[in-house]
């Protein structure tokens, strides 16, 4: 990759350089004396340099446009040895998405979305679901090897992993589940090294050292062809380091008339940065870098990234996700150019978290219009129309002929009558559970289906 120019190469003279020895193009220069480029992208200097008219300096560009940044940034979180601050931009595709996460991911557009959707049961089935895409992308990105189907059904069904790969995933869905406890708790050492700790312990404790930070500078991030691209900062200084970063985090920043404001959001991706760029532990940084961007959006009551997978999107171009943290590093420790490729990221989960809401939605409506229109529902019994309805409403996933009987009002002999009467239409299932049988509604798909084998069935 080719680095820009560095920060003090930059002519901060520039304009009386190009009125010395280029007045007739100081217009043409003057057109890169933005923030951004004509379509409004923000450019690192890998892109920008192909992008400058073929008769005009790229340095003097380059330059033009770093000063009107300059003119921009703000200061963010201390990083680095020697410690300095990272600088941002707010371009308008950060703006973007930041308004795109106010109105679909918070706690209350969350709990609109399940009062929206009604049926809890199925809603939560799909919630659960998109934890584990989570989880599973997460630990692929570091190269876990297990499919996503095979590890799926390793979760589902809770049994122990088979393989180190098994153990990685296993270890980042406790990591999610540790982010979400642990939401209201202030940034520490502590809380780190334990999310680490319980993310990675045996996997290879070795290799890992759980819950422990590095004690030598061995540690280098290498690309695909194991080139190293990333050296990180030295491991004397990392607890002293991390004190002023978590120092930083545990800042009320959310005071909208302050000077200081900072959205949630900049400040989570900013963490995500951070733990990638100092890489505190022998191994496990990005996972941990990750589950600790979810911990941040749930401290900030932004409940719907518990199922919002950012990771399915990195692990389709990991190329361009190690590129966003060495632009940053290569540029004076611009955090846009990270933040801007996380938004994008962020930007596309959120949309396809949606996605699977509206099909959600829009396959209990499909189910509720074929309920009428199959004469399906004319079949039941008044009493169990209601036990029906409440099933289908995941008001209650399991029935006995003693609740049916207390919320029904009727007998023993009815209640079970009536349950027994949607087990015979292949509506419900019955197993034994001690003494008495749990009644449970099928999926709707198998309702469909078993209704149409009826049919069937009646028309020969």
């Amino acid at each position: 990759m080719f680095k820009a120019p560095p920060t003090n190469a930059l002519n901060p003279s520039v304009f009386e350089e190009i009125s010395e020895n280029s007045p007739e193009k100081f217009g043409d220069y003057l057109s890169y004396y933005k923030p951004l480029d004509g379509k409004g992208r923000y450019l690192p200097f890998d892109e920008f340099r192909y992008r400058v008219e073929k008769d005009l300096d790229v340095r003097i560009a380059w330059s033009l446009t770093k000063l009107s940044r300059n003119s921009q940034y703000v200061n963010l979180l201390p990083i680095g040895e020697p410690t300095g601050l990272c600088n941002l931009m707010l371009t308008p595709s950060i703006q973007k998405t930041i308004s795109h996460t106010d109105r679909n991911a918070t706690t209350a557009a969350l709990e609109w979305m399940s009062s929206k959707i009604g049926e809890e049961q199925h809603f939560e089935y799909l919630l659960n679901d998109l934890i584990e895409d989570e989880a599973i992308s997460s630990s692929q990105l570091e190269g876990a090897a297990t499919t996503t189907l095979v590890a799926k059904d390793m979760l589902k069904r809770k049994r122990k992993p088979r393989t180190s790969d098994e153990k990685m995933i296993l270890g980042n869905y406790i990591m999610m589940k540790f982010a979400w406890e642990n939401r209201d708790k202030p940034l520490t050492i502590d809380l780190i090294c334990d999310m680490h700790r319980f993310g990675v312990s045996d996997i290879d404790d070795d290799k890992y050292t759980p819950g422990v930070f590095r004690k030598t500078d061995d540690v280098v991030v290498v690309d695909s062809d194991g080139e190293t691209v990333h050296t990180p900062p030295s491991h004397e200084g990392l607890r002293k380091r991390f004190k002023l970063l978590c120092h930083w985090i545990n800042q009320c920043h959310d005071d909208a008339d302050s000077s200081d404001y900072l959205h949630p959001l900049v400040k989570a991706v900013a963490l995500h940065f951070a733990i990638g760029f100092e890489h505190p532990f022998r191994d496990g940084n990005g996972r941990v870098a990750r589950s600790l961007f979810y911990w941040f959006m749930f401290k900030n009551d932004y409940a719907a990234f518990r199922y919002i997978a950012i990771s399915v999107l990195l692990k389709a171009a990991p190329v361009k996700y190690g590129k966003s943290y060495l632009y940053t590093e290569t540029d004076g420790m611009d955090l846009t150019y990270f933040i801007e490729y996380q938004c994008g990221i962020i930007h596309r989960a959120i949309n396809k978290f949606k996605d699977a809401y509206k099909k959600s939605l829009d396959d209990i409506e499909s189910f509720n219009q074929w309920i009428w229109s199959s004469g399906f529902y004319k079949k039941l019994s008044e009493k169990q129309k209601v036990v029906f309805q409440v099933a289908k409403s995941g008001m209650a996933s399991a029935f006995t002929a003693s609740s049916v009987k207390e919320n029904l009002g009727c007998s023993y002999n009815t209640a079970a009558t009536v349950l027994n009467g949607l087990v015979d239409l292949n509506i419900f299932e019955k197993k034994k559970h001690g003494r008495e049988w749990l009644f449970h509604m099928m999926d709707k798909d198998s309702i469909q289906k078993n209704w149409r084998t009826q049919l069937t069935k009646k028309s020969r």
